[in-house]
């Protein structure tokens, strides 16, 4: 953060220098986003089915009668009892949008390996209305690599974010798109992980406005810092894996 106080000639001079870098990013974000949505696609063929407020449903029947999905790989590992606190965070934003959405013939799905159940009493306890489905049982999450078996992290045979690695938890988050055809085929189209999601959250785009920014200068460097489920602010530390502590850190935080 700069202390240095200018006239506002000077200060309108520096602002339009960075505007120009600004626009430079926005027309490059405009190109990213052109080239992302003439990726080529893979027809999915496994047969999933997911257990959710309608019963079991497939990936096809989560589309909801729209030709496009998104689906928040929400982090909430089946032995947990309450979901990732940086999802939390995520799924708070989009709430919002979510009529939008709806109305751009795009459905939007949480899915989680924890047993429907919790999921269904963490929704509540959040006041989200977004549908959430358990692919508790199936190899959804692995195949889409937001879960990992140890034996293969051990290995060196996991993938996260198109990459091997061998430092990776149980769960981690992302975004997977899919679409479907008239005649019913679906579609993987996208999948995004780490900061790509970045861009759906509004509190980050109005921190990163503001002197201070983002404030992100604890042990993890990120949003653990700081961010909690937002009826528990008044929470102690938490841990890589969002669980709650109330005194020293108890880990060796990743990098």
């Amino acid at each position: 953060m700069s202390d240095r106080v200018v006239s506002r000639e000077e200060w309108t001079a520096a602002r339009k220098e960075l505007l120009e870098d600004e626009k430079r990013l926005t027309r490059l974000r405009d190109e990213l986003s052109a080239r992302r949505r003439a990726l080529p696609r893979v027809e999915v063929v496994e047969p999933y089915v997911f257990e959710g407020p309608d019963g079991p449903e497939t990936l096809a029947d989560l589309f909801g009668g729209k030709g496009q999905l998104v689906v928040q790989h929400f982090m909430f590992s089946p032995a947990w009892e309450e979901g990732c606190i940086g999802c939390s965070f995520m799924s708070d934003h989009i709430e919002g949008a979510l009529r939008h959405l709806r109305n751009r013939d795009v459905s939007f799905v949480r899915i989680s390996r924890a047993p429907y159940a919790k999921l269904r009493a963490f929704r509540e306890r959040m006041g989200w209305t977004a549908k959430w489905v358990s692919s508790f049982g199936t190899r959804f999450n692995y195949d889409y690599h937001v879960s990992f078996e140890p034996e293969a992290v051990a290995r060196g045979e996991a993938v996260y974010n198109f990459a091997p690695a061998r430092e990776l938890p149980e769960e981690v988050s992302g975004f997977s798109v899919f679409a479907k055809d008239e005649a019913g085929r679906v579609y993987h189209t996208y999948s995004s992980y780490a900061r790509g999601d970045e861009g759906a959250l509004t509190a980050y785009f109005l921190l990163d406005l503001t002197p201070n920014g983002r404030q992100e200068d604890g042990p993890h460097r990120n949003l653990m810092d700081w961010v909690r489920h937002h009826d528990r602010y008044d929470a102690g530390f938490v841990d890589v894996m969002s669980l709650y502590r109330t005194g020293r850190l108890e880990y060796e935080p990743r990098t």
